[in-house]
């Protein structure tokens, strides 16, 4: 339940556990909180964002998007809303963005410990003819050959087996972030097999491509790309 008496802040994350609506301090949107970023002052006064919805204190939220999130840099809406002196880097959209990959290529390394990722140009081919594959991944600094060459396999083969939805495909990481990820050198494709795990991993890119590109479907182009 939002806090009548200050829309803009909310009691903690102790005594909020069960809201799952709150309002942007930019838009004045009330949206799920799936689709919002919380921040709160840490104790050396600077504002950051908690993606975990963690940290204690009150916290003021914000759309899931870079331009918002830049937005309220500009306007100074994190002083006005904490109602205190607070300290704001103009990096903050940009440091968002950095830690929202990290909340990536930990669930993929977290995917990669439970065994449900497989890695390598061959080896990721192998699992989509065998219509084993949950989501595929290419580094988004791929050669653009070798992408097409696995896109056109995972077409045909939802084609073939009449799969009413498209595999989910994952551009969002570079090589050197799925290289740190995985614990391999050169890793410009992969492929995730059905489990928790990969489902974390997809969630946490769908949130990410949503930030990047202030794309409310959630998606860059509206289809399973990421």
């Amino acid at each position: 339940m939002l806090a009548l008496a200050d829309p803009d802040l909310d009691h903690g994350p102790r005594t909020d556990k069960s809201a799952t609506m709150r309002m942007c301090a930019v838009s004045r949107e009330v949206r799920g909180i799936d689709e919002l970023i919380r921040f709160v002052v840490a104790p050396s006064g600077d504002v950051v964002p908690d993606l975990k919805r963690k940290l204690p204190g009150r916290g003021l939220w914000v759309s899931a998007s870079r331009r918002t999130v830049a937005e309220a840099v500009r306007r100074h809406q994190f002083s006005r809303g904490f109602k205190r002196d607070v300290r704001v880097a103009a990096t903050l959209p940009a440091d968002t963005e950095a830690l929202l990959e990290r909340s990536c290529t930990e669930a993929l390394a977290m995917a990669a410990k439970a065994g449900q990722v497989i890695s390598g140009f061959a080896k990721v081919q192998g699992l989509l003819e065998q219509g084993r594959a949950d989501v595929l991944i290419h580094a988004s600094d791929g050669a653009a050959d070798g992408i097409r060459k696995l896109d056109a396999i995972a077409g045909q083969r939802g084609r073939n087996v009449g799969e009413s939805r498209d595999l989910p495909v994952v551009t969002a990481l570079t090589s050197a972030q799925l290289d740190l990820a995985l614990g391999r050198s050169n890793v410009i494709h992969a492929a995730l097999l059905a489990g928790p795990a990969s489902k974390t991993f997809l969630s946490r890119c769908q949130i990410l491509v949503r930030y990047r590109t202030d794309d409310d479907d959630k998606t860059g182009d509206g289809g399973q790309k990421f």
